[in-house]
């Protein structure tokens, strides 16, 4: 069977990730996770205090990217990790500290240009599943299956909500669905990649789904690609 490259986009808390990697658990593909990416970034921007109230520094950063090295690793359940360097963040990305300011560090040139270029190399041998914000329209234009995947903003601050209580984190409702939403308007509005579904990508609206749904619909689609 041929492989082919996956380019699942979409709006923030709408179950890309656990889309993609379900998706590539079950057919045998690698996945890659880009936004962890730009989450790991915003994590060495906090850890190095490069943040003000409400912009980053702009030198410092740029300066530091040659030290940020992200990479995935496998955990005992088979589900991939993100690292920096040597050390797993995986829980620590996830937060809102990182959360509500990740969407400013991925307007950012120099930042995603670095970001790109990372997961073109790799992805370059294809049989990979990966999600983010502009993956079918800048990172893999030619992939030959795109999904974009949406929700409304309440059903996905519910389900970041949910997330978040079930690993024992204290959340607020109201508060991740103003981030939600400030996330939409940055990553539509930005001027470089920003959010939007490919011409050639399938829209998929999860706000009524169940994961098994969700599930059997991408298998679907991916057998109806690789079949033809």
């Amino acid at each position: 069977m041929k492989k082919i490259t996956i380019a699942i986009d979409g709006h923030s808390s709408c179950g890309k990730s656990t889309m993609a990697k379900d998706l590539a658990r079950e057919i045998g593909y690698i996945y890659i996770d880009s936004g962890a990416m730009y989450r790991a970034v915003t994590y060495y921007c906090l850890q190095h205090d490069f943040f003000t109230e409400n912009s980053v520094n702009m030198e410092e950063l740029q300066a530091a990217m040659k030290d940020i090295h992200i990479n995935f690793r496998l955990n005992g359940e088979g589900r991939p990790e993100t690292y920096l360097g040597d050390t797993c963040i995986e829980k620590e990305i996830r937060g809102m500290a990182v959360s509500s300011r990740v969407s400013l560090i991925a307007t950012i040139g120099f930042v995603r240009e670095a970001m790109v270029a990372l997961q073109q190399e790799m992805g370059k041998e294809k049989g990979i599943v990966m999600d983010g914000r502009d993956i079918g329209t800048t990172v893999f234009p030619d992939a030959e299956l795109k999904i974009f995947v949406t929700a409304s903003a309440e059903v996905r601050a519910q389900r970041r909500y949910d997330e978040l209580k079930a690993k024992g984190e204290e959340a607020s409702y109201e508060s991740i669905l103003e981030n939600v939403k400030e996330r939409d308007r940055i990553d539509s509005g930005r001027t470089i990649s920003p959010l939007r579904k490919a011409d050639d990508a399938i829209l998929l609206d999860n706000s009524g789904m169940t994961i098994p749904e969700q599930k059997a619909w991408l298998m679907e689609r991916f057998n109806e690609v690789v079949n033809k």
